[in-house]
């Protein structure tokens, strides 16, 4: 129950910040959007499934860590490219698109990992049909409630969203330390283990956003958010659906883990941001 209501929570408070302007949006960023839509819907999972067959991790937490490379962005992605001064507008609006289409493709990337290491039985323990209408009860509806509040009440919800982050991160700790205990046995094989994959993940997702935003000649500011939003995934959502619809907390190793290190590389990220953008801002001044 409190995996559930942990990510309703923090869907609650992404539907606080957001208003009908941000998906207005995709009008006026059509590339930037497609671009970062691409990356995260398509070759993330791809990235993600190369990895655990490149290192060698038990089928439990490959297929975790395959449903965390589906996973969309999230507030921390948001979060972190307002700090690196990259176009937080965008990151709003690739929160908001991916994390729209993830209703769909998780249960399918998923569907597919179990099928693949778990084997053809293991499948049927995520119904499709089931699993899509779950997955919207803890993501899209409460964001959908977040923002009738943000355009009935605007000024209580600005208020309102800084608490839903602050039990929202409470929250998402408590549950790392619930899984540590369970695991505590498990816990330094499955580090080793999944630590590489972990961090392989991160960066390959963000450099793989930030090249493709370069390919397609994107101006600064969005390269950085498409590399961020692309490589920081929304690792509540991965415990949710593993440790709670799949009830394997073993395949939440891999999330829990890196809803831990992707804070080093955000920082990093930022880092960056702020060097380069000040740069180009002090040039062009």
């Amino acid at each position: 129950m409190l995996l559930p209501l942990a990510l309703a929570i923090v869907m609650l408070g992404m539907g606080l910040s957001l208003v009908p302007e941000d998906f207005g949006r995709i009008m006026r960023f059509p590339k930037a959007v497609a671009v970062g839509s691409a990356c995260q819907v398509l070759l993330l999972p791809l990235i993600g499934a190369l990895i655990t067959l490149v290192v060698p991790m038990q089928p439990e937490l490959a297929v975790g860590l395959i449903v965390l490379a589906a996973c969309p962005g999230g507030p921390s992605s948001n979060l972190i490219t307002y700090l690196a001064k990259g176009d937080v507008a965008l990151s709003v609006t690739l929160t908001a698109v991916s994390s729209s289409i993830i209703v769909f493709t998780i249960p399918l990337c998923a569907n597919l990992a179990l099928r693949h290491f778990l084997g053809e039985s293991a499948a049927i323990a995520l119904p499709v049909g089931s699993t899509i209408l779950q997955i919207f009860v803890i993501t899209l509806l409460p964001t959908a409630i977040g923002m009738g509040i943000r355009h009935r009440f605007p000024t209580g919800a600005r208020r309102l969203e800084k608490q839903m982050s602050r039990l929202a991160a409470s929250l998402l700790a408590l549950i790392i330390l619930l899984l540590a205990i369970r695991e505590g046995s498990k816990l330094p094989e499955f580090l080793v283990q999944v630590g590489i994959g972990v961090v392989l993940l991160n960066l390959l997702a963000m450099l793989t956003g930030f090249l493709a935003a370069k390919v397609f000649q994107l101006p600064l500011a969005q390269q950085i958010c498409v590399a961020i939003e692309v490589g920081i995934q929304n690792g509540t959502l991965a415990i949710a659906i593993t440790a709670g619809l799949l009830n394997n907390p073993d395949m939440a190793v891999p999330a829990a883990v890196y809803s831990l290190l992707m804070y080093v590389t955000g920082f990093g990220a930022i880092l960056y941001g702020r060097q380069s953008l000040g740069s180009a801002s002090g040039v062009k001044g």
